[in-house]
């Protein structure tokens, strides 16, 4: 494991450090994705000491055959979710507000949280089979930190190391009585700068529950745990955006409900839209 403890400080010296992503080289050159999954494994545990942090649950990437394929692999990727990084909305907070000066760049994609009401033994599911172990459906927003990056220099590995850039999750409403959708079409829409963008929760892998059952077979080939209350973020049913200062999103999954967030430039800022603190 030395090899993946340097990776993983290597790693969390350029996020301390506000370094731009950049794919792995030399010495520090990944073999294969399991040599990366490793070393994602230390950085991860490296963060939860030093933040007081826990896992929360994990983030799906790269769930898009183009995206597969422009990146050179077959399958999608796996991030751990850190629980410092969650943010809930509900009836009474209405919206959630994001620091852009909390990441170098930040990517919003909108997709369906699935969270679970058990925990999910090491095996091989389906959506079928994994249904049960899903006690409740949440509309969300998730946050990638991609430090910047060059996508035309982009190694998949070294994306794996760093832990599939999860950078945070916006949370709406869990719905519990989700069993009577179809989550392979049902319609999600999303409203931002006074224009809409239609799509349906099976964009991302055909159905969630089909994410899910990959990411708990996953998972269980690298022994690391699924457990209740976890949530799992399925993929984005649309394209991702990196917003500015000032800027406003409605996510809506039809029939189950919807979240918001806006955007700042820093917690304090005084006029966001005009970026100045």
């Amino acid at each position: 494991m030395d090899k993946e403890q340097t990776v993983a400080r290597h790693l969390l010296e350029e996020h301390a450090a506000g370094a731009s992503y950049r794919t792995l080289e030399g010495a520090l050159a990944l073999t294969d994705i399991a040599e990366a999954y490793r070393a994602q494994q230390v950085f991860v545990d490296l963060s939860l000491k030093a933040r007081g942090a826990a896992v929360a649950g994990y983030k799906i990437a790269l769930t898009s055959a183009a995206m597969q394929a422009f990146v050179g692999v077959d399958h999608p990727l796996l991030g751990a979710i850190l629980d410092d990084t969650i943010q809930t909305v509900s009836a009474q907070t209405a919206s959630a507000e994001i620091s852009l000066s909390a990441f170098q760049r930040v990517g919003i994609e909108f997709e369906l949280a699935l969270r679970l009401g058990r925990p999910v033994p090491p095996g091989s599911y389906d959506a079928e089979s994994i249904a049960p172990f899903v006690d409740a459906v949440i509309p969300a927003f998730e946050l990638i930190e991609d430090r910047n990056a060059i996508y035309e220099n982009f190694d998949v590995k070294s994306l794996v190391a760093d832990n599939a850039w999860s950078g945070g999750v916006v949370l709406g409403e869990p719905v519990t009585n989700w069993r009577g959708f179809d989550l392979t079409s049902t319609p999600t829409r999303l409203e931002s700068g006074g224009e809409a963008e239609v799509a349906t929760t099976g964009a991302a892998l055909g159905n969630p529950l089909t994410a899910l059952a990959w990411a708990a077979n996953e998972l269980s080939a690298q022994g690391r745990p699924l457990d209740a209350g976890m949530i799992v973020m399925t993929g984005s049913t649309l394209k991702t955006r990196f917003p500015g200062p000032g800027e406003h999103f409605l996510y809506d999954v039809e029939g189950i409900g919807s979240v918001q967030m806006s955007t700042v430039l820093c917690p304090i800022c005084v006029d966001a839209a005009a970026g100045r603190c």
